[in-house]
């Protein structure tokens, strides 16, 4: 999914920044303490097991994944690692500057909602590159391609799974994680709309222009 045939240096940037910013949502959510997504659940429950930092277990996790990706036969590309590396570093400097603890329900309450909104205009971003999946998505997908059953009923088994493993190992649930299921779809294919407006535009302009008006070679 692209927003448009940009350049290399757009691309990069989208994803990049994208992935930074991913990073930055998930810190915002584990601030607001008032539940995370099925995947965050997980990795918080490990964190607090192994007593490792977030973004660490986060990084970790996603290189296990991977690896699960060669009996599938998916091929990951540079977002794939990029995924890796810069949510982890990015979700342990926010986690790092944001308050926590001592916050009150008001302030809990705007991270979480801010968090879930900037996930979803963040992962438009790094998809919307076209530089590969993240580990994550990448094995739902290759599981849908190995045996054939929906993207609903794969996902829902492997997000209802890491949700579990999570919980039981002491993550977070709660009404954010409702909140991050319901609202997150939605928002991913609103973002993935507005930032493809632009491209849209262009195109119709151009499409608009009188043959007549358009410049002719010269014999």
């Amino acid at each position: 999914m692209h927003i448009s045939t940009g350049s290399l240096s757009t691309r990069l940037a989208l994803l990049f920044v994208g992935l930074f910013l991913y990073g930055f949502s998930m810190a915002m959510m584990i601030a607001g303490g008032l539940g995370l997504n099925p995947w965050d659940v997980l990795h918080q429950g490990l964190a607090h097991r192994t007593g490792a930092s977030f973004g660490t277990i986060t990084a970790c996790v996603g290189a296990v994944v991977l690896l699960l990706w060669i009996p599938l036969r998916q091929r990951p590309g540079v977002g794939t690692v990029a995924n890796i590396l810069v949510i982890a570093v990015s979700v342990d400097l926010a986690s790092a500057w944001l308050p926590h603890d001592a916050a009150s329900l008001p302030v809990r309450s705007a991270l979480l909602v801010g968090g879930v909104v900037l996930n979803g205009v963040a992962t438009a971003m790094y998809i919307s590159a076209g530089m590969g999946p993240g580990p994550r998505d990448g094995l739902m997908t290759g599981i849908v391609g190995r045996t054939g059953w929906s993207v609903r009923v794969i996902r829902t088994g492997i997000e209802v799974s890491v949700l579990a493993v999570g919980w039981l190992l002491g993550g977070t649930v709660g009404v954010g994680t409702v909140l991050y299921a319901v609202a997150i779809g939605p928002l991913v294919q609103l973002s993935v709309w507005l930032m493809g407006r632009p491209a849209r535009r262009s195109q119709s302009a151009v499409g608009s222009i009188p043959a007549a008006s358009t410049p002719t070679e010269t014999p």
